[in-house]
């Protein structure tokens, strides 16, 4: 169980190092203010963000997503482990059911700590009053946060980031399981570790299509206040006002740097997971594809 453990947040720590430089250039383009757009696309973002910022400037906020790494996976590989246990077949469908349910679950942690990389990947942009640096670091910002607005303050986009994590999850487990069966991951598969990272891929990419837009209105709420300026009520409001001044375009607001991050951070996910695993434990002989495929999943996304 801890060599488990330790697997899923290995590879969680290279996904994040991998993804992180996306992400920040998705809540760029999220939250940019369209009368004023500072960047024209997905790589002019990552241009701009080097050039004025160094490659530091796509790392900014990863500090947050680190913390909470340990504790999310922590609450994903037992809610889904016992989840899978209580549904007894390890069917598709409940996949799906046992991932949307660690996904719902976690939301306690992901919240607080995609406020604090939302916020920490926003400072130095917009006007000239929002470019001096408010937060020294992701605890700094969340303490900062938490002592102007209390605990509702640092929970800001819990509701969206439940819609958004809870069918992703379940997406990311469904999709996976679907297609490691149709590729055929068996024991002795000189082949196991590219389908593995090639159906972790694929399945993170399914997992953004299917809930994109909810994170979009996500980022936009938590990014907003950043400057002391708040634009929106709440999320019907932040919907009503996206769709009037940008259209549905909005809601795809930066997919491509999204799509991008996703298969290469859940490929180097599985890869480290496996890797690993397989390392560690050569002399208990073959792994399980089973088993492997769960340490895989859960520490995922």
């Amino acid at each position: 169980m801890a060599l488990d453990f330790l697997a899923g947040c290995l590879g969680g720590v290279a996904g994040v190092l991998v993804g992180h430089p996306f992400d920040t250039v998705k809540v760029r383009l999220q939250v940019q203010n369209v009368k004023k757009p500072l960047y024209r696309g997905t790589f002019h973002c990552f241009q701009s963000i080097v050039r004025q910022e160094s490659m530091f400037g796509l790392y900014k906020g990863i500090g947050s997503p680190m913390m909470g790494l340990t504790f999310i996976n922590a609450i994903v590989f037992g809610v889904q482990g016992n989840a899978m246990r209580r549904l007894g077949k390890d069917t598709p469908l409940n996949q799906f059911i046992a991932g949307a349910t660690a996904g719902a679950i976690q939301c306690v942690i992901c919240c607080p700590m995609e406020l604090a990389k939302t916020r920490m990947q926003m400072q130095g942009t917009g006007e000239k009053k929002s470019k001096r640096k408010l937060y020294k670091n992701s605890v700094d910002c969340l303490l900062r946060i938490y002592n102007r607005e209390g605990v509702r303050g640092i929970n800001r986009g819990m509701v969206t980031t439940f819609i958004r994590e809870t069918p992703a999850f379940g997406f990311y487990f469904l999709t996976y399981d679907v297609l490691t069966r149709q590729l055929g991951c068996e024991l002795g598969d000189s082949y196991i570790i590219p389908k593995l990272l090639f159906a972790g891929g694929m399945s993170g990419i399914a997992s953004w299509l299917s809930t994109y837009p909810v994170d979009v209105i996500k980022s936009r709420l938590q990014a907003d206040g950043v400057g002391g300026v708040n634009r929106y009520k709440g999320i019907a409001d932040c919907v009503r006002q996206s769709m009037q001044e940008e259209g549905w375009r909005v809601f795809t607001r930066g997919l491509t740097s999204t799509l991008l991050r996703a298969f290469p951070v859940n490929a180097t996910t599985f890869a480290t997971v496996t890797l690993f695993l397989m390392y560690m434990r050569e002399d208990e002989g073959p792994m399980d594809c089973d088993a492997l495929q769960q340490q895989a999943q859960a520490s995922s996304l």
